[in-house]
This record gives structure tokens, C-alpha cells and sequence, in this order.
């Protein structure tokens, strides 16, 4: 017994040397050139495979066929995710099929895999592989757009990838999410230029999570954001179009009918439209953004990422998101966005 105890240990020995020369002498060939040994790729890519299927968690998807969905799932691929991956018809670079491992092309990288699984792949990366996790954390939110646009790929149903160029013209760029695209992006022509070029700022410095808008900013020349805050911007410091006069009780219940809970605030917390005002009234609040009008699913995401700490910046928004449920969410979020616009336009007709 005492024998086989020493061989033992010996063999722990001449292994931990060996390890060590291995690492400390750089006797391992890292040249992406001279690729793996054989079997090894094999191993890796099963141990990925496996590690996905264990650790994707059962949740509930979204619906992957809305079309402003799918379409921001484009906008952000066409630039995050190209350079590796390709798209539908579309052959990888010869310096992308040199990479060790090799990007599968987007047609071969989605196969076998349930929409959970590829969503897991999206936001959490997989490392040592070139596959980069989400650059926000907490935004799982985020990556079902991506996933909603690699669905749409297995369907033989994607739109046609945006090909403007963030260096040649970044408000080509940035209209290819905030031109068409509705639904979980906010329409930019109910805010300021200042409320636009202080998101922009935050995304850059990164105080305000968002995976897409973070790459989308870092791949906006730096000396570009003011002049798109001015572009995008539809609306005056004041809330309203310059020269019009908002009627304060033009938004008020009839008699007889209940407050909405836009309008009901409490010791501690006061109504939504004390700041943020409503269509036809501007809030108290000047720091405070207009919400009459604005996208409903981007007002429910911004919402829950309030109540759940996930954004940050405004500690009266952070106390009034913190105690309403996934009900007041949606009462507020529908309320808000059908609200006539300080412009006196009517609401988006795509939240119809």
C-alpha cells in the first residue's frame, strides 16, 4: 500500500512539473496557425455544447415574429456580429475562417439550438472562442432581438441587413433603428437635444446599460454625437413645440371617472405626470423627459429596469419604480403612449 502511495504521489509530482513547464517555458504552441492537436476540437466543442444545454435556463420567450423586433435584431447584428459570423448568403471573410475556432457562418451557427439556448449564447459569450458576452450586464432583455433576427434566419425569413456605415454617416446609421423601427426603441423626435446627447453620453461612458446602444455609440465617431442629438431632437427644453401653449387640464379625467394611476402619487412619491407632465401639459421636473406618446414596450423595458435597479442616475425614478408590479407597468406604459404628443400629434399608430 505505502508503495502505491508514493508511485502516487511521484506521478502528481512529474505532472505538476510538467504542467509548469508547460507554462512557464511556453513549451505550448499557441499559433492559431498550427491549430489543435486531434480530438481536441471535438472536446471543446462538445464541452461547449453540453455547458450551453445545462446552464440555458427554461424561460419564457417572447414573441421572436414581431417585425420591430426582428429589425432590431438586424440593425444591432449587421454590425456586432458580421465581421465573425456573416449573414444569410453571405460568405465569411478568409480572415474570419482563419480564427481558431472558426466562426460558423450564422446559417450553420444556429442549428440544433431552441431559442433559449441561442439566447444564452448571446448574452453570456463563450470564452476563449472569440464569441463576446453582452457588453451590458443585467440587459437579458436585449439579446431576444438577436434572437428574434437568427429565428427569422432558420425561417429563411430575414430582412436584408442595413449596410450604412457608422464612420461615413452616423445618422444614416443610427436611423436604420430609430427610423422605422418601433417598439422597444424610443421615438428621439418626443425628447430634447439635451435629453439625447446626455443618453448618448451616458451609453458612451457606459453609467446606462444597454448592449446596443453601448456598441452602437462606441461605433459613432465620438465628435458626431452632438450633431445627432441635434438632428434627432424634436422638441424644446420648454416640453412643447416653441409658441404653443399647453392646457394643463386637458389630460384630466371627466367627472366621475377614476384617476389614472399616471396621475395618483403618495406621501413619499409624487404622480408620474407631476414630472413628466402629459401630452398637452408640461411636468415640473425640466430634467424630467416627456412620456405622452412614447413607445409602449420601451417605456414597459424602462420601467422594470428602474424598479429592478438596473438603471440608475435618478434616485426619485428609482424610488417611485421600486413597489409597482408587472400590472402597474403596463397600466403606466399604455397610458403614457397613448397620450396625444406635446407636438399635438397623435400617438405612434404602430402601437395600435
Amino acid at each position: 500500500m505505502r508503495h502505491v502511495v508514493l508511485t502516487l504521489v511521484a506521478l502528481a509530482v512529474l505532472g505538476l512539473a510538467f504542467a509548469s513547464a508547460v507554462v512557464g517555458f511556453g513549451l505550448y504552441n499557441v499559433s492559431a496557425l498550427a491549430g489543435h492537436f486531434p480530438g481536441v476540437s471535438w472536446v471543446l466543442h462538445s464541452t461547449y455544447r453540453n455547458a450551453v444545454k445545462l446552464r440555458a435556463p427554461a424561460t419564457e420567450v417572447p414573441d421572436l415574429t414581431d417585425p420591430d423586433m426582428i429589425a432590431l435584431g438586424a440593425g444591432h447584428y449587421a454590425t456586432a456580429c458580421v465581421p465573425c459570423h456573416a449573414a444569410p448568403e453571405v460568405p465569411r471573410t478568409a480572415t474570419a475562417r482563419a480564427m481558431v475556432p472558426e466562426p460558423p457562418a450564422i446559417t450553420e451557427a444556429i442549428e440544433d439550438w431552441e431559442p433559449g439556448e441561442l439566447h444564452w449564447v448571446v448574452y453570456n459569450g463563450i470564452k476563449m472562442s472569440g464569441m463576446p458576452a453582452w457588453p451590458a450586464a443585467g440587459r437579458e432583455d436585449e439579446a431576444w432581438p438577436v434572437v428574434a433576427y437568427l429565428e427569422a434566419v432558420r425561417r429563411d425569413a430575414a430582412p436584408v441587413l442595413p449596410e450604412a456605415s457608422p464612420r461615413e454617416d452616423s445618422t444614416a446609421y443610427c436611423r436604420t433603428c430609430h427610423g422605422d423601427v418601433g417598439g422597444q426603441v424610443p421615438r428621439l423626435d418626443l425628447l430634447t437635444q439635451e435629453e439625447i446627447g446626455a443618453a448618448l453620453a451616458a451609453y458612451r461612458d457606459g453609467t446606462r446599460p444597454s448592449g446596443i446602444m453601448q456598441h452602437a455609440v462606441s461605433e459613432v465617431p465620438e465628435a458626431d454625437l452632438a450633431s445627432l442629438a441635434e438632428t434627432f431632437a424634436g422638441r424644446t427644453r420648454s416640453g412643447t413645440e416653441t409658441g404653443q401653449d399647453p392646457d394643463p387640464a386637458a389630460s384630466l379625467p371627466g367627472e366621475g371617472e377614476e384617476q389614472p394611476l399616471a396621475m395618483r402619487g403618495t406621501r413619499d412619491v409624487p404622480a408620474c405626470t407631476a414630472c413628466h407632465g402629459t401630452g398637452t401639459a408640461a411636468g415640473e421636473d425640466p430634467g424630467a423627459p416627456a412620456l405622452a406618446g412614447q413607445n409602449r414596450a420601451y417605456l414597459e423595458i424602462q420601467l422594470r429596469l428602474w424598479r429592478e435597479g438596473i438603471r440608475q442616475g435618478a434616485p426619485k425614478m428609482s424610488a417611485a419604480a421600486q413597489a409597482l408590479t408587472d400590472g402597474d407597468i403596463a397600466e403606466l406604459a399604455d397610458w403614457f403612449s397613448r397620450q396625444p404628443t406635446p407636438q399635438g400629434s397623435a400617438p405612434d399608430a404602430r402601437q395600435e
